[in-house]
């Protein structure tokens, strides 16, 4: 394989999780005030931390964020996943082979919180190849789309971030794997990915099965 390393965002790359945070956040936003599609709530936070955009959200809702509505997000959100969170169609089978292929010098990179993370890989069955190797931007200095947490991941795997790949979805993942030097390919199932490649990605590819193959090449 090319590269000695994988490096996994987890939301929107591993689990299909985004439509359903964004549905629980939709809904709270609209009981503050503030009316949105899914699709609209989507466009504006998927890749960021809610708390990212809180100075809109005050300004929609002429609420405060308190830490007791994030606490309740963050409850209904967990809970909603619990139930109904899948894996990206492919994204099992991939890392599977990965991490036979890299010897498990495979890790996740995720701008969101190591409970959120972990839980989501439990309930897809995914945790087993990543236990150990999850990273939070939570738990950094700076979350994406500083490359901290990808710095993180490729140290911890004892390898410099240039030998590794990163697979992400977001301008936000795709601009903090371009930052940590690695060789970043975004996965847009849907769409062109041009924005993705405006980011830096090195290419973009629809099919989390192929994943495998086109890193062989």
């Amino acid at each position: 394989m090319k590269f000695d390393g994988v490096l996994f965002d987890c939301d929107g790359v591993l689990v299909d999780s985004e439509p359903i945070t964004n549905g629980v956040l939709r809904d709270m936003l609209q009981e503050s005030g503030w009316a949105l599609s899914l699709q609209e709530c989507m466009d504006i936070f998927v890749g960021k931390a809610v708390l990212d955009e809180r100075v809109r959200i005050e300004a929609e809702t002429g609420k405060v964020v308190t830490p007791d509505w994030m606490a309740e997000f963050r409850t209904r959100r967990n809970a909603a996943l619990d139930a109904d969170v899948a894996a990206i169609a492919g994204a099992l089978d991939a890392v599977a082979a990965l991490h036979a292929s890299t010897q498990g010098r495979i890790a996740c990179a995720s701008g969101a919180d190591r409970t959120k993370v972990e839980m989501q890989m439990r309930k897809v069955g995914l945790f087993p190849y990543f236990d150990g190797r999850v990273f939070s931007g939570h738990e950094m200095p700076r979350s994406k789309p500083h490359p901290d947490v990808y710095l993180a991941a490729a140290q911890a795997l004892g390898l410099s971030a240039s030998r590794c790949a990163v697979v992400e979805d977001t301008v936000t993942g795709v601009t903090a794997g371009v930052a940590a030097g690695a060789t970043v390919w975004a996965y847009a199932p849907q769409g062109d990915g041009s924005a993705l490649l405006q980011a830096g990605a090195h290419q973009v590819f629809s099919d989390m099965a192929q994943l495998p193959l086109l890193l062989a090449r």
